[in-house]
């Protein structure tokens, strides 16, 4: 039987840090089996909001529901099940890919039956069997955000939070980045990615884009353009931009 999808909303989210207003009544609906990319520039609230959704942060006001198979659930019901890929990766430079994996798999405790099959499965997508023996201290950029990424879908989560997991990494590792991503979102699982990259954003299933702490527009990609007659998101975000400085003085 397959796992339940699992949903996450947020509502009016709020949350401040001394006079610094990081979120500002914030409300976003992540729907599994969408790819949601989040898109904003450094300081748009991209990586508060991911904190909040997993429960490391409280809001100072809103709201955050989950829901697996259609039915409202807490948290820590589905925690098992969600993983999360943060912007800086704590990774061992000493340990090779390999015994990350070993270390993971201990974490979790997931029977060796279970690892061998899912190891290989990773490896295989991530094109890194013929590395598994190197060190992550030796590894490229591209090469080592994959390894994170499957540290974090060793468990076979149904939902995966991934924080800038492209930011510094060389435009054909984005693209195979991109492409284990979309196998990924084949499965059915939620999967929420922030980037500041715009050409990223044309990627999503659907975009949410975020700037000081405030949403300025969301929704299906092409559609989205089409409605804000705009070539690009680039010149989107722009627009929106423009639109909220003439309204703030």
């Amino acid at each position: 039987m397959p796992s339940e999808p699992i949903d996450i909303s947020v509502h009016h989210l709020r949350k401040t840090f001394r006079k610094t207003v990081a979120l500002d009544d914030v409300s976003l609906e992540f729907t599994a089996g969408l790819m949601h990319g989040v898109i904003g520039p450094e300081g748009a609230g991209k990586t508060t909001l991911m904190r909040l959704m997993l429960g490391l942060m409280r809001p100072a006001a809103g709201e955050i529901h989950y829901a697996r198979g259609g039915r409202p659930v807490d948290f820590e019901t589905i925690r098992p099940v969600i993983a999360y890929m943060p912007q800086q990766q704590s990774l061992y430079a000493d340990l090779s890919i390999d015994e990350h994996l070993e270390f993971f798999r201990a974490l979790y405790s997931i029977p060796r039956e279970l690892y061998k099959e899912k190891r290989t499965e990773l490896l295989h997508m991530t094109r890194l069997t013929e590395f598994a023996d190197r060190p992550a201290g030796k590894l490229s950029g591209g090469m080592y955000k994959k390894l994170g990424l499957m540290c974090a879908l060793l468990r076979s989560p149904q939902a995966i939070l991934l924080d800038e997991p492209t930011n510094g990494v060389d435009p054909i590792s984005r693209r195979e980045f991109w492409d284990m991503l979309y196998r990924l979102s084949d499965q059915k699982i939620l999967i929420i990615v922030t980037t500041a990259y715009m050409d990223e954003a044309e990627r999503c299933s659907q975009v949410h884009l975020v700037e000081r702490g405030r949403v300025m527009a969301e929704g299906e990609p092409r559609e989205l353009l089409q409605h804000e007659n705009v070539k690009g998101f680039d010149e989107l975000f722009i627009k929106h931009a423009g639109a909220q400085v003439g309204a703030h003085p």
